[in-house]
C-alpha cells in the first residue's frame, strides 16, 4: 500500500522515527506525509521513551536526544480537549483506553487514515460490530505501507 499524503500517526510511529526497531524506515517514509496527531501524542511519546530506558533499551541520554527530535517531528498536534467527551464515549463503547481514541477521533474528523504500529488497536478495530465501525477511520498497519 502506497503512504497516504495525509495520515494521522501514533506514538508507535513517532517512536520509531527517533528509535531504531523494527519497523523504523517504513515510518519514516510516512514523514513524506502531511501529519496530524492529537496532542496526546507528546505525552504518549515520553511515555514510551521512559519505559525504554527502565527496561534497559535506552540510556537516558538517548532517551532525551530522541524527545528532543522528536519535538522537531513533522506532527501537527490537534488539541484534545474538545474531544473529551467524544473520546470518553468512544472508550466506553469500544472497551479501550481514551488515549487511543483520541486518535480515532481526529483521524475520523479528518476523514484520512490513522497508521499505527500498534497491533492491539488493529485487532480492535478489526473486531468492531458494523455498526460502530462505519464511525471509525480506515486504520493502516504500518506493515501494509510500501517502505
Amino acid at each position: 500500500m502506497k503512504v497516504p499524503l495525509s495520515a494521522v500517526v501514533d506514538a508507535t510511529i513517532g517512536v520509531k522515527w527517533v528509535v531504531s526497531e523494527a519497523g523504523s524506515e517504513r515510518a519514516a517514509s510516512l514523514q513524506r506525509a502531511s501529519l496530524l496527531a492529537p496532542d496526546v501524542f507528546v505525552t504518549e511519546c515520553a511515555n514510551v521513551l521512559w519505559k525504554k530506558v527502565s527496561r534497559g533499551e535506552l540510556t537516558s541520554a538517548e532517551a532525551c536526544l530522541a524527545a528532543a527530535t522528536l519535538e522537531r517531528s513533522p506532527v501537527t498536534l490537534i488539541a484534545t480537549r474538545p474531544l473529551l467527551e467524544a473520546a470518553t464515549r468512544l472508550a466506553i463503547d469500544l472497551k479501550y483506553p481514551a488515549y487511543d481514541c483520541f486518535y480515532l477521533l481526529v483521524a475520523s474528523e479528518r476523514g484520512i487514515p490513522l497508521v499505527t504500529a500498534d497491533e492491539r488497536l488493529l485487532r480492535l478495530v478489526r473486531g468492531v460490530p458494523a455498526a460502530l465501525l462505519a464511525t471509525l477511520p480506515a486504520v493502516i498497519s504500518l506493515a501494509e505501507l510500501d517502505g
